[in-house]
């Protein structure tokens, strides 16, 4: 999806069946290299288009630069000071800032870096600036911060930016969503560029915030195996429409709850506790299914949805107060509204078909020991040891 605007406007098994487990079980974890969890540092870029160059101010989390210096590092163990790996973060950041005017690259360069000083500066912030020859008509940005880096096999880092453009004379356009999938295309528009605009004056494009938002919740469900795996342990299990509806609706309570109490910085907790957490929900309910099935409905499984959904609504929280910080309140609200959307429609994309299938083969598949809970029971297997896989690399 591009961000494209103009200036101006996430029981026992059975011998027979232990190959096609095991076969079944070795397939999940290799798609799971194509899949990620949640290795991604959130910051903030503001743009301002000048007629002689771009100017460019990152508010990167710490997270994001002892990411790239661990992981470049290779695991060396040489002591360098803090003042040392900033400097460095900046440099990495000018090669993967990529800006473009009118399909031609600019070349940039670091200003200055401003790195937390331990009273007022929380996180470092780094200035670039690119000549610009020309005014141009189009301004291209793309970037690929930390995409190099392995979180978990076949789960790569990344780095998402709330963004803010202004072109000289113009008011700035604010709360545009910018990802490694979603590069920014500015359409300048230099006449009477020399007028300005009121003070503060800012646009808030609401339906193209809402789309951005929503996509980026959507994503970040069918892109994010552990919410994958725990949803559909919780849709295995459910016999009735109604206990779907109950189920998915108390887990989206729960995580609704600590998503909004985190962006808005009243709950705060660290993610080397988050992570393992919710690698933990996905086992304990995928057992719960196979070893428990009479608890796997009813008052029990809603107490174990809500419980853990309130993990999960941490992880979806991410960084996303430190990257609005400064951005009206109506759109940081807009915000976790559509990607809380987003998020509720990629939940429906996995259970609906699950729960379809499933109430099918209760109906035209019946035997001594139905089709179905053979995929309940097998199902759950498979997806405990696919949290086991995730808890061990959370916990790394």
């Amino acid at each position: 999806m591009r961000s494209t605007f103009t200036a101006n406007s996430m029981g026992q098994l059975r011998p027979t069946t232990k190959g096609a487990v095991l076969a079944a079980l070795i397939f999940f974890l290799l798609a799971l290299r194509s899949a990620q969890a949640h290795p991604v540092a959130q910051g903030r870029l503001e743009i301002e288009i000048l007629p002689d160059k771009i100017r460019a101010r990152a508010f990167v989390s710490t997270e994001e630069v002892v990411v790239q210096n661990t992981l470049a590092s290779n695991g060396e163990k040489d002591a360098v000071a803090p003042e040392e790996l900033y400097r460095r973060h900046g440099l990495y950041l000018l090669q993967h800032l990529r800006f473009t005017g009118d399909n031609r690259a600019l070349v940039g360069r670091v200003v200055a870096p401003s790195v937390p000083d331990g009273r007022g500066l929380q996180h470092p912030v780094y200035d670039f600036e690119f000549a610009l020859s020309e005014k141009p008509s189009r301004v291209q940005v793309k970037e690929d911060v930390l995409n190099e880096f392995t979180y978990a096999p076949g789960n790569r880092w990344e780095a998402t930016y709330v963004t803010r453009v202004a072109q000289q004379g113009r008011p700035t356009v604010e709360a545009l969503l910018f990802t490694s999938r979603e590069p920014l295309f500015v359409n300048c528009i230099w006449s009477d560029s020399s007028a300005t605009p009121p003070p503060g004056a800012v646009i808030l494009d609401r339906s193209r915030l809402t789309k951005e938002y929503v996509w980026h919740g959507l994503m970040h469900i069918l892109t994010g195996y552990d919410h994958l795996l725990f949803i559909g342990a919780l849709a295995l299990a459910v016999a009735t429409l109604w206990d779907l509806i109950k189920v998915i609706s108390v887990f989206t309570l729960a995580h609704s709850i600590t998503l909004t109490l985190s962006v808005l910085n009243l709950v705060r907790v660290p993610g080397r506790i988050v992570e393992p957490m919710i690698a933990a929900s996905i086992i304990f309910v995928a057992l719960q299914n196979v070893l428990w099935p009479a608890r796997s409905r009813g008052a029990a499984r809603l107490g174990v949805a809500f419980f853990f959904g309130l993990f999960h609504g941490l992880g979806f929280a991410g960084g996303l107060l430190a990257a609005m910080e400064g951005m009206a309140g109506l759109t940081v609200g807009l915000a976790i509204l559509a990607f809380s959307v987003g998020i509720e429609i990629g939940h429906q994309i996995v259970v609906l078909p699950i729960f379809g299938v499933l109430k099918a083969a209760r109906t035209w598949l019946p035997s001594p020991m139905p089709w179905s809970d053979y995929a309940v029971r097998y199902g759950s297997i498979v997806i405990s040891a696919a949290g086991l896989f995730y808890l061990i690399a959370a916990l790394r």
